[in-house]
């Protein structure tokens, strides 16, 4: 009884069915979850057998089941997306001569460093070992100004002239001494020769012998005292004897005021006249540089300090004026004491200055190297492009560039490490690569004209 009851709902189904497309479709779904197979009904004459038996068209050759549409892409492409879709192109065919025309320049690839630097304010100032003042050193009145605002002198060059009654005096005690100390020398000699004879007494011979000792001290003080003055003895002698022969001239308060070494005149205090080395009177007449090498001063904050290294290498930039303007220098001082106002280190710079065009006094921006970090694959910036939000390079082929997304890591002023995507050796566009991009978005648009 079940068998026929079940029978004749199976045949009443396909009855339906028959009749009514939808419902048989709904019946063998039903059935197919329950493990019947589904029924295909026979195709009728002149229509496809499925879904994918498309009739060709009119006047074509026919195409085998299952064979893709031929295409014939300038550019390899791949699919877009998981799903398939629209794919977009990898790979530009260009001829080497294209790629000259376009001043496409082509690097390998390659291991490098990537340096760290850290931007700080500085001010240029003149280097403490190159910079000399021509102090007064004696009491006097100005006679001479030799050099002039800016001009070059060299070391021990006479820059000017005093007129001081203290060389005059200092001059005189040592030429008397000395002239006493040789009177004296003759009479000790005499009495010597009448000693050794036992003509005379031998208290005359010990008292020339005391008078010629004391004259003699007197001429080492005196000596001393001209040295003090910066003077040499010799030349005190000298000049009193060429005084000797031109009575009209006298070298006694003639000082002569020399350069301590060689560079510009920077600043010029005194004028003819001056009084100088008295109380309340200038100090100094000049100021001398060497401004061949300038230092610049930075104030390091204390979160930063450790990173800065005595030897380091800096690229100075002015603050204002030519941005194209930089010159390399390197640290040759951090100082181990803080400033309590500022809480900042004092970091000196030294800084070549042949052609003098960094002036002491003016406002630079200093970008000091605080570390170095060696890479196996270094990358100019100028060689990556950005397509579709991913970060690329275009590699170099025999017939062209292709496409290959990369992953950056690090990265410096200049360059990016390469943590996937390239290798050693490998040949990539970096002047010019924005062009590489562009062709691949006329391609990617079927914009090939």
């Amino acid at each position: 009884m079940r068998i026929l009851l079940s029978v004749v709902i199976l045949a009443t189904g396909i009855a339906i069915g028959g009749a009514v497309p939808r419902v048989s479709e709904f019946v063998q779904d039903a059935l197919a979850s329950v493990g019947v197979p589904r029924i295909h009904p026979a195709p009728a004459a002149g229509q496809p057998s499925s879904e994918t038996d498309v009739p060709e068209p009119a006047g074509e050759h026919p195409r085998p089941r299952g064979a893709k549409p031929e295409t014939g892409p300038a550019t390899a492409k791949h699919p877009h997306g998981e799903g398939g879709g629209e794919a977009e192109p990898t790979v530009i065919k260009m001829q080497p001569e294209q790629v000259s025309g376009q001043d496409i320049t082509v690097v390998t690839v390659e291991g490098g460093t990537l340096a760290r630097h850290l931007l700080v304010p500085g001010t240029i100032a003149p280097d403490a070992d190159r910079i000399a003042r021509v102090p007064a050193r004696v009491v006097g009145i100005v006679a001479e100004m030799r050099k002039r605002l800016g001009e070059e002198v060299v070391k021990g060059e006479v820059v000017a002239v005093l007129d001081s009654r203290e060389v005059a005096d200092a001059k005189s005690e040592y030429l008397t001494a000395s002239v006493k100390a040789e009177l004296e020398k003759t009479n000790f000699d005499r009495q010597q020769a009448l000693w050794d004879k036992r003509i005379s007494a031998e208290s005359a011979f010990l008292n020339a012998k005391a008078v010629y000792s004391e004259a003699q001290l007197r001429v080492d003080l005196a000596r001393q005292k001209l040295s003090a003055l910066g003077l040499n003895a010799a030349e005190v002698a000298s000049a009193a004897k060429r005084d000797e022969t031109t009575p009209n001239t006298s070298t006694l308060r003639r000082y002569e005021l020399r350069s301590p070494l060689s560079g510009r005149v920077v600043e010029r205090k005194v004028d003819l006249g001056t009084d100088v080395g008295g109380q309340g009177d200038p100090d100094d007449l000049y100021t001398v540089a060497d401004l061949s090498t300038v230092w610049i001063e930075l104030a390091v904050p204390t979160t930063e300090l450790a990173k800065v290294k005595e030897g380091a290498r800096v690229l100075v930039t002015p603050s204002q004026g030519d941005a194209d303007k930089q010159a390399e220098g390197k640290v040759i001082f951090v100082s181990p004491i803080l400033n309590p106002d500022t809480r900042s280190a004092r970091v000196i710079v030294g800084l070549p200055n042949r052609d003098m065009a960094w002036r002491p006094g003016t406002f630079v921006t200093a970008e000091v190297e605080v570390g170095q970090d060696a890479v196996k694959v270094r990358v100019p910036k100028a060689a990556i492009q950005t397509v579709a939000g991913e970060k690329v390079v275009f590699v170099r082929t025999a017939t062209g560039f292709e496409k290959r997304e990369i992953e950056l890591g690090r990265s410096d002023d200049d360059a990016y490490e390469v943590v996937s995507g390239l290798r050693p050796g490998d040949e990539i566009a970096v002047a010019n690569s924005f062009l590489l991009k562009a062709e691949l978005g006329k391609a990617a648009t079927g914009d090939n004209d």
